[in-house]
């Protein structure tokens, strides 16, 4: 029978604008506690967007934690209250590279750092791309000044990836998932799946 890990008691220790921290007095197997530092997120999206020539759209942006530019997909926060996953994506599209898809698939949800942080990743494969306008009231600031938009053909985003070019784990299996629906035929889920 599965322990229960029941949370015996939680204490905030840190509110921030996006990310906030608290501790968890956690029951353990064998009777034991333990406490456990949880981040919570609010959950982001990214996009694996290709073009009709088999194309990636990547971004190269400036990451101030591992201070680098790195190349990465479109992607965002899940930052507007009961907006589904998709929605989000189809958004920070328009907003990250002024394209919207005709096609969208959920290709893989993941916790990237699943020892600490709650975060989920929700992941879509959009195809049929066109141009489109930013939503309004967007605004490009700050990181955005300075990034830089390429689509590079996947067979070569993939190779980046075991070259050591794209570092971020969301392009990493991004990239990685991509090839596979190009290459096979793996089940999808649901545009609405968890």
């Amino acid at each position: 029978m599965a322990h229960s890990y029941e949370v015996l008691g939680s204490e905030q220790v840190y509110e921030g604008r996006i990310i906030s921290l608290r501790t968890d007095t956690v029951a353990m197997p064998g009777g034991g506690e333990s406490v456990r530092e949880v981040v919570h997120h609010p959950g982001a999206v990214g996009v694996v967007a290709l073009d009709d020539e088999d194309r990636v759209v990547l971004l190269r942006q400036y990451r101030h934690p591992v201070r680098q530019h790195l190349w990465e997909l479109p992607a965002g926060l899940r930052d507007v209250d009961g907006e589904p996953p998709v929605e989000t994506a189809k958004r920070e599209l328009a907003e990250e590279v002024q394209l919207a898809a005709d096609r969208w698939s959920l290709l893989v949800t993941q916790h990237p750092s699943p020892g600490f942080c709650d975060e989920l990743i929700h992941l879509y494969l959009a195809e049929g791309l066109t141009e489109a306008a930013r939503p309004d009231g967007f605004v490009v600031e700050h990181e955005e000044l300075d990034m830089t938009v390429e689509r590079v053909p996947l067979a070569e985003a993939v190779q980046w990836v075991f070259d050591g070019k794209v570092k971020n784990a969301l392009a990493v299996i991004g990239l990685l998932a991509a090839a596979q629906v190009r290459s096979g035929s793996p089940r999808l889920r649901p545009l609405d799946g968890d």
